[in-house]
């Protein structure tokens, strides 16, 4: 009784390299610059994730929500065409179809990963420089989110008449950490209250009674603005995370239609008047 001889792969089928990373790169680049320029010309209608405007994202809610339906756009357009070019520029490796699928389709999530981590950090990019150009020039006047409430500080410390070379730097931070608290659980205490209002008073001059009424103005309108900005940032991060899964899907499914171009497997189109017909 001998034994058989096992069978071995062929020398050709086992150096197939089946991982290539030039066309999940080149998808990658692709997906990156399409998103990149749908973002352009959302931002000029306003359809921005981030601005350098003081007042951004206190509009309503269905622009908010027209801004997060635009990214699910931008997601769908860019991933699948970096998924097609991915799956079209892979080489032929043998075997069946649903391997060759699948392959095609694993190709077209890692060029998804790569464009999703250079748009981050292109974004990332965009707003840091973003923040630098919004942000005053001193660094005693700079506070942690006044940005959201920079107008309701200028009107806290509105006065007609003002000391020549008077800086009000500190005062402002120190009012913008008092106004942050106030989107709080307990909001805005009674000590911070009276330490604001005679804070107000001695920079602007108002008569206690005045001022009194100014930060009660002030403080329900910062906390408006504050709960407006963590709304819109919260439908936009959800929005957000929603087009990037998304994307995963278009780009899985983008790229497996390429294989299949690239194959020639793919059922063939000719459009007339009655709408494609699939050439069997």
């Amino acid at each position: 009784m001998t034994l058989a001889e096992p069978v071995r792969a062929p020398l050709e089928d086992a150096r197939v390299n089946y991982m290539q990373w030039g066309p999940a790169i080149a998808g990658a680049l692709i997906a990156t610059a399409v998103a990149l320029v749908l973002d352009s010309f959302g931002a000029s209608v306003g359809l921005a994730v981030t601005s350098t405007a003081p007042t951004w994202r206190d509009s309503s809610a269905v622009l908010q929500l027209l801004s997060g339906l635009y990214l699910v756009l931008v997601a769908i357009a860019a991933f699948g065409a970096g998924g097609y070019v991915a799956g079209r520029m892979r080489r032929p490796v043998p075997g069946n179809p649903d391997e060759v699928d699948f392959r095609d389709g694993t190709l077209g999530l890692i060029a998804w990963a790569i464009a999703v981590i250079l748009t981050a950090v292109t974004t990332l990019a965009a707003a840091q420089s973003f923040s630098r150009l919004g942000a005053p020039s001193s660094a005693t006047q700079s506070v942690a989110g006044e940005n959201l409430i920079a107008y309701d500080l200028d009107r806290l410390f509105r006065a007609e008449r003002r000391p020549q070379n008077t800086n009000i730097g500190y005062a402002r931070s120190e009012a913008g950490r008092i106004l942050l608290t106030s989107a709080g659980h307990t909001g805005v205490t009674a000590d911070d209250r009276n330490y604001l209002v005679t804070l107000t008073a001695a920079e602007t001059g108002l008569a206690r009674p005045d001022a009194e009424r100014r930060v009660d103005t002030i403080i329900t309108q910062a906390r408006d603005d504050i709960r407006k900005a963590r709304r819109a940032a919260v439908i936009l991060a959800f929005m957000a995370g929603a087009a990037a899964l998304l994307g995963a899907a278009v780009a899985w499914l983008a790229s497996c239609a390429g294989g299949r171009h690239r194959d020639g497997t793919a059922p063939s189109m000719s459009w007339g008047w009655l709408g494609p017909h699939i050439a069997r």
